[in-house]
């Protein structure tokens, strides 16, 4: 452990911030106190106000010089504390563990050792056992809620969860991208006890957890930075949310680089999802938190750190970060399903499937190509000597389903027959699949944006997302604009809420055989591909056509694993029947729609069918008692 790491014994964990609010640890018989550290280089004078016991206190804070401040007071854990800003602003900490109040509330004392982890023998799993269920915290009722179904998930055949952003945001709901808190859980969903056992008990089970954090921008209400930090943000530049954040600072640097490290070490979470990073603009910057975090971390512990990344910068990922998320694999399948072309879908409508076969080859579609949607300008460099696993390959994320004007999932938007076999690729290709929540369940259940916002700020955000949508030919019509669910109206979250358990579910066999088709394709990959997977590389796509010869959305890639063995998965995303030149030898492992592979015997691959083989000696009793590899209504493999 480091030594700005903190543990009374080894159950118990806590990051020693520089700033913010920090327990003077002394002895049991005397008074607490706490140091309060604040960063204000547009104010004179700053004095902490704060209740403790029942008594209300104020100490005048002291300029260390560089536009920092710092004081003591009398007080411990629980206390409620504001800054006093030149004798006029009160505000919250910048890095609050707590706000009980909401953002414009007191900032709370937290004392992170008061919490004993029950688990604190865990040391993660290796990436290449991820399989990521990204859920949202606030959806699914808060942090005791999902721990209560942490075990259904494991039981999926997930290794991971990965949750939405929890840093505190305006109101009791929002989707989780408005935060203006980066330091402190929002209240809406727990405490922070609860999130600690929240993890606790995902770690009991088996289960790896990751964080998205924003780094990128703040939300709407609540971020008072720029009005006693101005150095904060720069002049010069600005972005969809106001000026951008400005790396070059140290000050600026160091605030996020030790929120990095607090979830990580304070909250044992298991690794880091960083939101838009090319909105940050500073790969030093990203390079220096890839090595902060590998230098902080104790000997047989595994921390993943992923990108969200418009720009494809592979070079990120040789040594700093162990993947992205692969946009493009998702935008390419998108358009393959469901045939749409506006928007950023325009830059792979043409010849998707030779987008695909690139994929999964090679990583991204886009290695420094002119791209449609960035006014022909190159995106992204070459990653072909990228491993699979750095890829982190999903169908439905928050983005792709919440950012659509109805957040429509892909049950809707397409043949349930097409997007089986795209979900069998998704589950076991080498590329690391990631789920979004109750997509296990073939859900139709939208996921929109959602806030909680009121008066000015409402109505503005209200008519702007509509307006975002003008452009798209579906939305020309003023009236089909206004049908556009209201991000703050409370129905828009509730139709955003899975139903809990307790809740009756029609169409529940339904249900039960999508669950089942996942758990067994999972089974398979957990049993025979994930072991494999370090040191695969592909060994090529060949694209399939029709009996004809014409073009067809299918292909047969191949990928030699990491013992030596081939995984071969062939692909139809056409109602076509198709024609292979040679089949793959091997064992099938996976298809579907069921006895597909009676069909492939013949060198036909009939429509919306996904096969899985495997070469070598694969274990035939195994296979059938550990992994049923049953598609929905189908046989075992």
């Amino acid at each position: 452990m480091k030594s700005d790491d903190k543990a009374d014994s080894h159950d118990r964990r806590a990051r020693e911030l520089t700033f913010g609010a920090e327990l003077i640890r002394a002895g049991a018989s005397d008074t607490p106190r706490t140091r309060f550290r604040l960063w204000a280089p547009s104010r004179a004078a700053v004095r902490v106000e704060f209740e403790y016991e029942g008594s209300a206190s104020v100490v005048e804070m002291t300029p260390t010089g560089d536009g920092w401040f710092e004081g003591q007071g009398a007080c411990g854990a629980g206390t409620r504390y504001r800054y006093r800003l030149d004798g006029d602003l009160a505000v919250p900490d910048p890095a609050s563990r707590f706000q009980p109040d909401d953002v414009h509330g007191p900032s709370e004392v937290i004392d992170p050792l008061a919490y004993r982890w029950q688990h604190p023998e865990w040391r993660g799993r290796p990436w290449e056992q991820m399989v990521i269920y990204e859920l949202h915290v606030g959806a699914l009722g808060g942090y005791a809620n999902v721990a209560r179904r942490l075990p259904q998930i494991a039981q999926l055949g997930a290794t991971a969860i990965e949750l939405m952003p929890l840093n505190d945001f305006s109101g009791r709901r929002n989707w989780g991208y408005d935060g203006v808190l980066p330091y402190a859980p929002d209240s809406a969903y727990g405490r922070p006890e609860d999130l600690k056992a929240l993890i606790d008990r995902a770690h009991e089970l088996g289960l790896a957890v990751l964080i998205d954090v924003v780094y990128n921008h703040f939300g709407a209400d609540g971020n008072y930075l720029a009005q006693y930090a101005k150095a904060f943000f720069r002049e010069d530049v600005a972005t969809p949310w106001g000026p951008a954040i400005d790396f070059r600072r140290t000050e600026v640097r160091e605030f996020f680089l030790e929120n990095a490290l607090y979830w990580l070490h304070e909250y044992r979470f298991d690794g880091l999802r960083i939101d838009a990073v090319h909105a940050i603009d500073d790969d030093g910057w990203l390079r220096e938190l890839s090595g902060r975090v590998r230098e902080s971390t104790e000997p047989g512990r595994h921390i993943h750190l992923v990108l969200e990344n418009e720009r494809n910068t592979a070079s990120l990922l040789q040594g700093h970060f162990d993947a992205q998320w692969n946009d493009d694999a998702h935008n390419t399948l998108h358009v393959l399903l469901t045939g749409e072309h506006e928007g950023y879908y325009r830059a792979y409508f043409d010849r998707p499937i030779a987008k695909l076969a690139r994929v999964l080859s090679e990583g991204f579609v886009y290695q420094g190509e002119p791209s449609p949607i960035h006014d022909g300008a190159p995106r992204g460099e070459p990653s072909a000597q990228l491993p699979p696993t750095a890829f982190v390959m999903f169908l439905q994320n928050h983005d792709q389903i919440g950012n659509r004007a109805f957040g429509e999932r892909l049950r809707t938007l397409c043949a349930p027959q097409a997007l089986l076999a795209a979900t069998a690729l998704l589950l076991l290709s080498p590329q690391i699949p990631m789920l979004f929540m109750e997509e296990e369940f073939g859900s139709t259940q939208p996921f929109l944006y959602f806030t909680d916002y009121a008066g000015e700020l409402a109505e503005a955000v209200r008519e702007g997302r509509r307006r975002e949508f003008a452009k798209f030919s579906a939305f020309t019509d003023p009236e089909r604009r206004a049908r556009i669910p209201d991000p703050n109206a409370v129905q828009t979250f509730a139709l955003s809420s899975p139903p809990t358990e307790e809740e009756p579910n029609a169409g529940r066999g339904e249900r039960e055989a999508w669950l089942h088709f996942y758990r067994s394709a999972l089974a398979v990959r957990a049993k025979l591909i994930a072991p494999r997977l370090r040191g695969t590389r592909s060994l090529g796509v060949t694209l399939l056509r029709t009996a004809a010869g014409h073009d067809a959305n299918g292909l047969l890639a191949r990928w030699r694993l990491g013992d030596g063995e081939t995984l071969s998965i062939a692909l139809n995303l056409s109602s076509d029947t198709l024609a292979f030149d040679q089949r793959p030898e091997g064992r099938v492992i996976f298809e579907t729609p069921p006895r597909v592979r009676d069909s492939v015997e013949g060198y036909q691959l009939p429509g919306y069918s996904c096969v899985a083989w495997l070469s070598g000696d694969v274990n035939a009793f195994a296979l059938a008692h550990d992994a049923r590899a049953r598609t929905l209504g189908g046989n075992d493999a």
